[in-house]
């Protein structure tokens, strides 16, 4: 692969640096098959690059195949160099990148860019069975527009003018962040915030005996039996020494701004690839982009997801 020192700085570098096919060619080939190229079908090492087709003949299964099978990328016309690009404005734009302007950018269609960005994010999920330890906080957040911007029509579609209900969390979507300090954070679309919802899901991510930090729900009460559990009640107060969840309410801005300022509209349905993308930028803000970015290609192999597949709505719910 190529040194750390040749790869790009910025983005202007990255678009000079993939606009040559064999530059994207070596670069996914060094980062994918770093000892010797292996056959996705079969993963026999006996593999021959056809250079006049850009495609690979593996003498054990007798199958062919490109670079792109076996990567999110599969099946997709878009060229390297647009992809690579792509996934470096994705993992590298604090508030995120619109596929507007993915398709403004790139010269390819928007719902182009949409299922590009989707597929990236798929990427771009951790997947780390490690808890959390040492000082964690633990909050919930809803995510959604509010009811009073929305079109009459779309207000009676849920029945909340027929009941005459008011409230502030109707039509919104539940998300439960947990944050390990100067960490990682993670997180979860969830159903409710109740007690049966939150606590098997912190026992999930967070390792015995760690110490806890939580807003004053109920829901949390139960985990005093396995963690030192600190509470903090905002009707009263935010901070009590090193007691507060400040740190993911701060992850919450973030997302918020991201999803308000940039993509506007998301479905519930899709919500936690944007969550998963905003996750990993803030777990690695702490590193180049260009560290960012490799690490970002390393999480596209063996993902695929087809645009059939991206497009089928499961049952969500609208309310809590």
């Amino acid at each position: 692969m190529e040194s750390k020192e040749k790869l790009p700085e910025t983005l202007m570098d990255a678009v000079r640096y993939f606009a040559d096919y064999e530059t994207c060619h070596n670069f996914i080939v060094a980062l994918r098959w770093p000892d010797k190229e292996a056959c996705p079908h079969c993963q026999s090492t006996e593999v021959r690059y056809m250079e006049k087709y850009k495609r690979f003949h593996c003498h054990g299964c007798r199958k062919q195949f490109t670079l792109k099978t076996g990567m999110i990328f599969e099946d997709s016309p878009v060229g390297l160099d647009k992809w690579l690009c792509a996934i470096w404005m994705h993992v590298n734009c604090k508030n995120g990148v619109s596929s507007y302007e993915v398709h403004r950018a790139l010269g390819v269609t928007q719902k182009t860019a949409w299922f590009m960005g989707q597929r990236i994010r798929l990427a771009l999920q951790n997947g780390s069975i490690d808890k959390l330890s040492g000082e964690v906080e633990v909050d919930e957040t809803l995510i959604g527009g509010k009811a009073r911007f929305m079109h009459k029509s779309r207000r009676a579609k849920f029945g909340t003018l027929a009941t005459g209900k008011k409230c502030g969390s109707w039509g919104k979507v539940v998300v439960m962040g947990v944050l390990e300090r100067a960490g990682q954070v993670r997180t979860e679309v969830i159903t409710s915030v109740k007690r049966k919802t939150l606590d098997p899901l912190v026992r999930k991510h967070v390792a015995i005996d760690s110490t806890i930090y939580t807003d004053s729900l109920q829901s949390y009460e139960s985990l005093q039996d396995a963690y030192v559990h600190e509470t903090v009640d905002h009707a009263v107060e935010y901070v009590r020494g090193r007691v507060h969840t400040n740190g993911i309410e701060n992850f919450w801005s973030l997302t918020k701004r991201a999803l308000k300022g940039t993509y506007v509209s998301v479905e519930p349905f899709h919500l936690f690839r944007y969550l998963d993308e905003q996750a990993y930028r803030y777990n690695n803000r702490k590193v180049t982009d260009r560290e960012r970015f490799v690490g970002a290609v390393r999480g596209i192999i063996d993902k695929r997801l087809t645009y059939a597949a991206l497009t089928m709505q499961p049952t969500q719910p609208r309310s809590v």
